[in-house]
């Protein structure tokens, strides 16, 4: 009986927010331990323009990938505030925060600067090509956009964490936790 209720109650808010249910139709995102995809994308810090590619950033140590499905949507900003607020805490352990999107590509200049606090770069996936890559797709209103998956990777590629979850609230907990483990079997020197 509690699972019917929770079921109903899902579909009261599916239907509250003005959602089919086909309109979300997402795909499985890499697991732990599968090699993460190489990509070079076009996209901006602190508002100025950067080629981001993952193979360059990985060099300096693990790497936080997120997607998110559209700049200055309600939930992508609170996700990028808090990634923001948490940037300096990556950045000690030597970690790299860059944030991925295939919704309102042509606005990311503008939302590295607003709402990523100039804090880390944000890139371009028009068509969500990369996102494929990532298993980490969903469809909405007929566009295919990036779902909302967190990432670390570590420098050797591997896939450290493999996060989706809808609600922005736990990505940076998560992301932090697992640079912070492997921060700790790896410690460098500043």
């Amino acid at each position: 009986m509690k699972s019917f209720k929770t079921l109903v109650c899902t579909l009261s808010i599916t239907a509250a927010l003005g959602l089919s249910a086909t309109a979300f139709n997402a795909s499985a995102a890499l697991p732990v331990g599968a090699k993460a995809p190489n990509f070079e994308l076009q996209g901006a810090l602190a508002g100025k323009p950067l080629t981001f590619s993952l193979q360059k950033a990985l060099q300096k140590g693990p790497v936080v990938l997120y997607f998110f499905p559209a700049a200055f949507s309600a939930g992508c900003t609170i996700e990028a505030h808090d990634f923001a607020e948490a940037t300096d805490n990556f950045t000690k352990m030597h970690a790299t925060v860059i944030g991925v999107t295939a919704g309102n590509t042509d606005q990311v200049s503008d939302f590295s600067k607003l709402e990523c606090r100039d804090k880390f770069a944000v890139a371009a996936d028009p068509g969500a090509k990369v996102a494929a890559q990532y298993q980490t797709t969903m469809q909405m209103k007929g566009k295919t956009l990036s779902d909302r998956t967190s990432y670390v990777i570590a420098p050797d590629g591997d896939i450290l964490l493999s996060y989706t979850d809808r609600n922005p609230d736990t990505h940076i907990e998560k992301a932090l936790a697992a640079v912070k483990q492997y921060d700790a079997a790896h410690p460098q020197t500043n």
